[in-house]
């Protein structure tokens, strides 16, 4: 065997730890990232873009990948660390992506589509059609305007801020995390305002309605008009909706950690 063949057996251990060490990372940010991360599309597909993205990375961090442990609970520890990280970053991006169906819950709320009979699996709770139709769109209005590019560059630039095989801050990850969750809460219900402002004027309005004539059916006549009034309100919005809330991923997305 020549001298370059076995110098290149003697470095093949560390860098399969390395593949594996950055593989946990990505392939656990992209279990989550907005529109890489859908359920919908294979596994296979989304394994084997977890394993092109670690062979991109790998190169480039590969010097401060640390030596391979001599024991192997400190090398599951450390696999586990990056686990950890490539899972809290994926989340912080999902985090507002989901402002935008839970918007559409507000909004289904609002229009009195919400049906206890079918329970949402992602958001945990009643789902609307608004909701199902707004969490199609999120993933694909990503995919198709780019966003999904800045999470990706935050990942890569993660290294910078949590190393590999170090784990996980634990208070700044949980601020972080809170502030994440507080953000995607406002903004889905900005984006829901003008349906829950509607609906408080329609509501009163219909109750001085009844008070006014008592022997109306205020009910059978109000329940249509609001449903076609709201269908109208959300026809009008849909647009600047999707700005709104192409603009409010864009800025969450570039205050990711590593960005």
């Amino acid at each position: 065997m020549s001298g370059d063949a076995a110098a290149l057996l003697a470095t093949l251990p560390a860098w399969a730890f390395g593949f594996v060490l950055v593989m946990a990372r990505v392939g656990g940010a992209v279990a989550l990232l907005p529109g890489l991360g859908e359920s919908e599309p294979p596994t296979i597909l989304r394994v084997g873009l977890a394993v092109a993205v670690t062979a991109l990375l790998l190169s480039g961090i590969a010097p401060s990948i640390p030596a391979t442990p001599e024991a192997s609970v400190q090398a599951a520890a450390m696999i586990a660390a990056e686990l950890v990280t490539g899972l809290w970053l994926g989340w912080l991006a999902r985090m507002m992506v989901l402002a935008l169906p839970i918007a559409g819950q507000f909004i289904g709320y609002m229009m009195g589509i919400a049906n206890v009979l079918q329970p949402d699996p992602v958001l945990g709770s009643q789902a609307t059609p608004i909701s199902s139709l707004l969490a199609i769109a999120a993933p694909l209005f990503v995919l198709a305007s780019g966003l999904y590019a800045l999470p990706l560059a935050a990942l890569a630039g993660s290294y910078a801020v949590v190393p590999a095989g170090a784990m996980l801050p634990a208070a700044d990850g949980a601020e972080t995390a809170m502030r994440a969750v507080t953000a995607a809460f406002g903004v889905a219900l900005q984006l829901a305002s003008p349906f829950i402002l509607a609906s408080i004027v329609w509501h009163v309005a219909t109750g001085l309605l009844a008070r006014l004539v008592p022997r109306l059916q205020v009910y059978f006549i109000a329940m249509p008009a609001q449903l076609v009034g709201s269908m109208l309100l959300l026809a009008v919005l849909a647009s600047a909706l999707m700005s709104a809330w192409g603009e409010a991923a864009r800025t969450a997305f570039r205050a990711l950690p590593g960005l």
